[in-house]
Formats: structure tokens, sequence, C-alpha cells
């Protein structure tokens, strides 16, 4: 009976979810006039032109030209047919080519003897944008039922956490930015791990060990890059800043090793506490192996994990320079100096999260048999 009443529930919640989706799908296709800039839906294309181009540097290029008839959607214009003018190219980097259906972002430009020119500002996504959030959802509840959920919920509250905490540094003077974001990194860590994995012995560990390994880890890092001055370090790419420089990497560099470090330290709880829970005569030692074993199975993914992460975002400036011919040396010092540095401070996060995540656990399992 009860297990009827659960799955009805779970039916109950399922439906709301797909009418909600199916709803905001629909809202997002038709919301044209929620936007002040005028929007227009491309309903015949036509390529007219096609020109092969090579820059000074060997490098090939196409470009081609398309008049395009649209169709306005809000506005002053709505309704009225608009012509409209795009140059794509293969590269794409800062252009694309469109096709029939396409919402588009439009400036008209005159409107003359009745007929509507413009140019085309920008695309229309947000249709896209939602479908993939509630794919991404549905993944999540399908995978993790509840604690899916509960982890989407999460990524919501952090990241608004963390758009109100930045709000605040931008107010306030420039010394605060390390000391928001260890506050805002505290409660990334609780809500994250009580959302996801509820109160129990089990989170609080995580939560203590991620707390500790992370302030250890910082405070490593802070030192040795202090005693070094920095050297070795190229913050070129962040001199438009407007605040200092050193403080922000290290303000990022908190918050990417926060992850991986959470991830770590409630893989140790988790393990430890399963087979404890699942034999609560198992003895010490032997849980203590078992973690350690654990412990070294994900050490080294987490770390490649981090490290490939860090790199990938640089991946097109590399390319850029190996295409000009640039030095290996001068391309790792000028383009990956940064993530290599973020990329260490958060090994040394993983492999110190195994130890402290274990002790911490093999101290909450010693208080819960001493209870019992």
């Amino acid at each position: 009976m009860t297990r009827k009443m659960i799955t009805r529930k779970s039916l109950k919640w399922m439906i709301a979810l797909v009418l909600l989706a199916v709803s905001s799908i629909l809202f997002v296709w038709n919301n044209y006039s929620f936007y002040e800039r005028p929007i227009a839906t491309i309903t015949d294309v036509t390529n007219y032109e096609e020109e092969h181009v090579i820059d000074q540097f060997g490098n090939e290029d196409t470009i081609y030209s398309q008049s395009i008839n649209a169709k306005i959607q809000n506005g002053e214009h709505q309704g009225q047919t608009i012509t409209l003018t795009n140059h794509s190219s293969d590269s794409g980097a800062y252009d694309q080519a469109f096709s029939a259906g396409d919402d588009v972002f439009i400036w008209v430009d005159s409107f003359e003897d009745e007929e509507l020119t413009g140019s085309i500002t920008d695309v229309k996504r947000d249709h896209y944008l939602v479908m993939i959030a509630w794919l991404f959802l549905f993944v999540l509840m399908a995978v993790g039922k509840r604690q899916g959920l509960y982890s989407a919920l999460s990524l919501g509250v952090n990241g608004l956490i963390l758009s109100f905490a930045l709000d605040i540094y931008l107010q306030a003077s420039n010394d605060w930015l390390l000391v928001i974001c260890a506050i805002s990194s505290i409660l990334f860590t609780v809500i994250t791990l009580l959302l996801v994995n509820g109160a129990n012995e089990k989170t609080y560990t995580a939560i203590l060990s991620t707390l500790i390994v992370t302030t250890i880890t910082m405070a490593l890092a802070y030192v040795v890059l202090t005693q070094l001055n920095n050297n070795g370090l190229r913050f070129e790419e962040m001199q438009f800043l407007t605040r200092p420089y050193q403080t922000v990497f290290m303000a990022g560099v908190l918050i990417g090793i926060l992850g991986a470090v959470m991830d770590v330290s409630i893989t140790m709880s988790a393990s430890i506490f399963g087979m404890y829970e699942e034999n609560e005569a198992i003895e010490e030692s032997t849980l203590k192996a078992s973690g350690l074993e654990v412990g070294r199975d994900v050490m080294g993914a987490m770390i490649n994990i981090m490290f490939f992460a860090y790199i990938s975002g640089s991946i097109p400036s590399i390319l850029l320079y190996f295409k000009n011919h640039s030095p290996l040396e001068f391309i790792v010092s000028l383009n990956l100096s940064l993530e290599l540095a973020r990329a260490l401070v958060a090994g040394i996060g993983i492999v110190l999260a195994i130890p402290v995540g274990l002790y911490l656990s093999l101290y909450f399992v010693r208080r819960r048999r001493a209870k019992n």
C-alpha cells in the first residue's frame, strides 16, 4: 500500500514536471512581445555569392553571402516582411549561416516605399537553452531520482549565491574578494551536501573534510606563490581588470578546487559509511584499507579531469599560436601557466582529501560504535 502511494505520488510529480516543461517551451517559442528589440522569423534564404579568401599567413576561408526574407514578430513593424543581408564563413568565428525558421534579432535600417531592409544583430536562443535545461533536469532525475532533483536545486541556489556575492564585491573594497568567496564556498559546500545527501554523519564528515582540505590547500598555494613572487605566472590575460588580478586569480582557484575536493570527500565518506552500515562488525583496519583503495582509484581520474577541464579553455589560443609557428615554450608560458597552476593546486587538494576524508570518516564511525 505504501509503495503504491509512493509510486502514485512520484507519477503526479512527473506529470507536473512534464506539463511545466511543455508549457515553458511553448512560452519561449512565442514570447516575442516580451522583448524590446525587434525579432524576425526567417521565411526564405537565397545564397547569392561565394568567395574564397587567403590571408597573408596562408590561412584559407570561404565567405558566403545570403539574401534573407523574414517576418517581423514584434514592435512597430510587427507582421511586415523585411529583407536582410547576411555574410557567413566556413570558420564561423564571428558569424553563422541562417536557414528558414530561425528567429533572429534585427536592426531596421530603412523603410522607404514600404520595403523594409535591415541587418541581423543576434540570434534568439532562449528556446534552445530552455530545452537543454529541461533535458539536463530529466536526465538528472532519471539517474539520481530525488537526489538528482536536489542536485539541480542546489546548482540553482549556488548560482544565485555566487551572483549575489559578486554583486556585493563590486560594491565593496578590493580586499574583500577572498573573504566573500570563502564565505560563499562554505555556503556552497553546506547547501550542496545537505540537499543532495541529507542531514547525517556521512554528510557532516564530507562537509568538514571539504572545508579543512580547501583551507589547507589554499594556505599552501598562497604561501608558495607569495614566496615565489608569482614567478612563472603570466597574468597578461587579466590585465584588463580594474581589480587586483592576483586576488582575482586566487579567488578563481578557491572556487575551482572546491568542487573537486567536495567530490572526493563525499566519495570517501560514502564508501566508509556504506561498508560500515553493511557490516557493523567490520574491523577498522579493513575499513581503512578499503577506503585507501577507493581513494587511490578516484585520485588519478579526478586529477586528470581537473587538468583537462582547465586546459580545454585554452585550446583555441593554443591552436592559433601553433598555426602562426610560435614555439612550444612560449605557448605554454603565455597561455597555460595560470591553467597549470590551477590544476596543480586542485591536484594537491584532491590528494589531501583522501587521508583527511578517510580519518574523519573513521572518527565518526568510532563515535557511532561507542554510542551503540
